[in-house]
C-alpha cells in the first residue's frame, strides 16, 4: 500500500525523533576521548537520514506529477493551470480572496469546475512549512543560553582582575593556543627550560611549541602522570604532541611545572589555581615575582563543547 504525503511526512518526523534520541544517548555515553568520534558519527547519521528522506520525497513528488499529467490529459471544463504560474495564482488567491471557511483541501469545487489538486497540495505544504517555522522559533526562544550564563558569571572576575577575553578558535588546540597567548601577555618565552632546543626549530605555530613542551615534561616525569592514564604514557604523550587531542587538567599541571608559572582558570563564577608542584604549600618571601597565566574555560556554547579562551591584562589587550 502506497503512502500518502501526510503518512510519509509523519514517518519522517518519527524517524527524526528516533534519531535525536539515539544521538542524545550516544553523546551522554561519550567520554572526552571518544567525543569527537561520536560527534562525527552522529553528523553522518543525520546526513544519511536527511539524504534518504529527501530522496523519498523526490520519488513521491515525481509519482504525483505523473498522476497529475494523466489527469490533465482528460477533458475538463477548464484547462488546468501549469506548474509555472501556480505560485502566482496561489499568492493572488491569498491576497484578494476572503479567508476560506475550510482548509483548501476540504473546499468543494464550483459546479462544472475541475478540482485543482496540485494547487491544494502546494497550499498544504506552505501551511506545514509555516507551522514548522513557528515551532522552531518557539523552541529557540525557550532554550537556555548556557554560554551567556557562564560568561555573565565570569565577568565580575574579569573586571576585578583587570582582564579582557581574547577569542581562540575552537579547533581542538584551544587550551594550548590560549596558554601560548597568556605566555606572550606575561612576557614569558615559549621555550621553557625543559625545551630549550625549540629555539633551534624552524618557525612553528606557538600552540605546537606548547604541546611539545607539555608532552616532553610528562615523559620526563612519568611517575606523576602514568597513574592517571588508561593507555601507555608514551602513546598518550605522542597524541598530545602531534595531534589535536584535547588538553585538560594533566596538561595544565605539566605546563605549570614546565614553565614555572601559576595558571588561573576562570570558570562559571570561580577561579581554579594550578601552581608548580614545588610550590603547593606556597612560597613566602620569594624574591622573584611569580608569573601568572590566565585562561577562561567554558563547558557550553561552542561547537566542540568544552573550550578555553585566553585572558589578557587590559593594558596589553589589542
Amino acid at each position: 500500500m502506497e503512502e500518502s504525503l501526510e503518512q510519509l511526512q509523519a514517518r519522517h518526523r518519527k524517524e527524526q525523533r528516533d534519531l535525536v534520541s539515539r544521538i542524545t544517548q550516544k553523546k551522554k555515553n561519550a567520554t572526552k576521548k571518544t567525543r569527537k568520534g561520536v560527534n562525527d558519527e552522529c553528523a553522518e547519521l543525520e546526513r544519511q537520514l536527511r539524504l534518504r528522506q529527501e530522496e523519498e520525497l523526490r520519488i513521491f513528488h515525481g509519482q504525483e506529477e505523473e498522476l497529475l499529467g494523466a489527469e490533465e490529459d482528460e477533458p475538463a471544463a477548464e484547462p488546468p493551470s501549469t506548474t509555472d504560474d501556480i505560485s502566482s495564482q496561489l499568492a493572488s488567491t491569498t491576497i484578494s480572496s476572503p479567508p476560506p471557511t475550510r482548509p483548501p483541501s476540504q473546499q468543494q469545487p464550483e459546479p462544472g469546475k475541475k478540482r485543482n489538486r496540485q494547487k491544494e497540495r502546494l497550499a498544504r505544504r506552505a501551511a506545514e512549512v509555516e507551522a514548522a517555522s513557528e515551532r522552531a522559533a518557539l523552541e529557540a526562544s525557550t532554550m537556555t543560553d548556557h554560554r551567556g550564563g557562564e560568561k555573565k558569571r565570569m565577568e565580575p572576575i574579569f573586571s576585578s582582575n583587570n582582564l579582557v577575553e581574547h577569542e581562540i578558535a575552537p579547533d581542538g588546540h584551544c587550551l594550548f593556543s590560549s596558554f601560548a597567548d597568556g605566555l606572550a601577555s606575561a612576557s614569558i618565552p615559549l621555550a621553557s627550560s625543559s625545551s630549550a632546543n625549540i629555539d633551534t626549530m624552524p618557525k612553528v605555530e606557538p600552540y605546537k611549541i606548547v604541546r611539545r613542551t607539555a608532552a616532553d615534561y610528562m615523559l620526563s616525569h612519568g611517575d606523576d602522570f602514568a597513574g592517571f592514564l588508561e593507555e601507555p604514557l608514551e602513546e598518550y604523550a605522542r597524541k598530545i604532541r602531534d595531534t589535536a587531542e584535547w588538553g585538560g587538567q594533566l596538561e595544565l599541571s605539566a605546563l605549570a611545572n614546565a614553565y614555572g608559572v601559576e595558571i588561573r582558570v576562570v570558570q562559571d563564577g570561580r577561579t581554579e589555581v594550578i601552581v608548580p608542584s614545588g610550590e603547593m604549600g606556597g612560597e613566602e618571601g620569594s624574591e622573584k615575582e611569580k608569573k601568572t597565566v590566565w585562561l577562561a574555560y567554558y563547558r557550553h556554547g561552542f561547537g566542540l563543547g568544552e573550550h578555553y579562551n585566553a585572558l589578557r591584562r587590559k593594558e596589553v589587550a589589542t
